[in-house]
This record gives structure tokens, sequence and C-alpha cells, in this order.
């Protein structure tokens, strides 16, 4: 687990499956903590986790990024928040949910994202420097230093989801941080306008 931005700590663990990173976050502000869509942790991972205790939730952003969130659960003994659409779908026990425009835990704002992989899917912007935008699935960073869509066929119709992904555009931010691949500290709404294009 590496700090990538100030309070910002993100640790990965390699899906050959997918042939790249899944991410996982750690948000530290002022005495919160919040953990978003955990991979699996190594022990190095989980030693460092505990050192920033007590971690307070675990952030969901869509219905497919359960990953390691029930062990977080009983690990850090945190509390688990998803969004209200993907809930029913949610394979394991919720405290909590969240729909768009709601204000998380380490004010982290809530965005909806339509049309895009599950109907719950929502990135998170924390307000912090020039703004950091967090996302699960709606874009992964793949090639490093670009972002893309999942393939076609995890859609209902990717033309939409794309379309979906302009209301990223309202917000402002500089870094974008993905569940999938390599994320961009700098210079990440270019990327988002890029893909867009």
């Amino acid at each position: 687990m590496k700090e990538i931005l100030p309070g910002i700590f993100q640790w990965s663990w390699f899906s050959q499956e997918k042939g790249m990173d899944f991410n996982g976050h750690l948000i530290v502000e002022g005495n919160e903590r919040a953990i978003i869509d955990p991979p699996p942790m190594s022990p190095e991972d989980q030693i460092q986790i505990e050192r920033l205790r007590p971690i307070g939730f675990i952030l969901i952003t869509n219905r497919d990024h359960i990953r390691e969130a029930e062990t977080c659960q009983k690990i850090f003994r945190a509390r688990l928040l998803v969004p209200e659409k993907d809930a029913p779908e949610i394979p394991v026990r919720v405290d909590g949910t969240y729909k768009s425009g709601d204000v998380l835990p380490c004010g982290l704002t809530t965005i909806h994202i339509p049309d895009a992989k599950s109907p719950g899917e929502c990135a998170f912007l924390l307000n912090r420097g020039k703004g950091v935008l967090i996302l699960g699935d709606a874009l992964i960073g793949k090639p490093p230093g670009k972002l893309n869509l999942l393939p076609p066929d995890k859609f209902a119709d990717s033309k939409k989801a794309k379309e979906g992904l302009k209301g990223l555009l309202a917000v402002s931010f500089d870094a974008i941080l993905v569940g999938d691949g390599v994320s961009i500290l700098t210079q990440g709404k270019k990327a988002v306008q890029d893909f867009l294009r």
C-alpha cells in the first residue's frame, strides 16, 4: 500500500484473468477513515491499514466491487455502504445505502453514472486540492495514462454507457482514481474529455 496523494492510500491486486490491477483506496480525512472497493490485501497491506485505524466505513461503487468487503467488515469492524440501486444484488450484509448527491464519510460526494454496467454505479468526488474523482467500473485505467470502458459485452448498451459519463465533466477534479487499471494523478479531467471525444 502506498500514499498516492496526501491522505489517500492505494493497494493493488493483480487479476490474471483481466490482465490488470484491481485497486482499493483508503481515504483519511480528519478523524474519519473509509475504504473503497477493497481487493485482496497482502499481509503487509493489512498491517499498514491497521496502523491507520479506526476504519469506520467500507464504500462500494457498484454491485460487482464487493471484492473483500466482507473480510474488511470483520477485520476492521467497519460499516458497509452500497449504492441504493444495487443493494438488492449485494450478496453480503449491508449496513446502509446511498444515492446520488449524498455526502458520505470523509466528505465524499456520490455521483450516479447512468446506463453503466450496473444500475447503481457511482463515482465519489473528494473536494480536496484540485479535486479527486474515484471510479469503480465506469472507466478503467488501461492502457496506463488513458481511460477506457470495459468490453462492450459488459453493458446493455455501450454507447449509452459512454454518454452517461458526460455528467462527470460537470464537476471539478484533477486526479482520477480507478478501481481497475492505472490511476491518473494529474490531468484526470482531460483524460475523461479525451476518452469522450
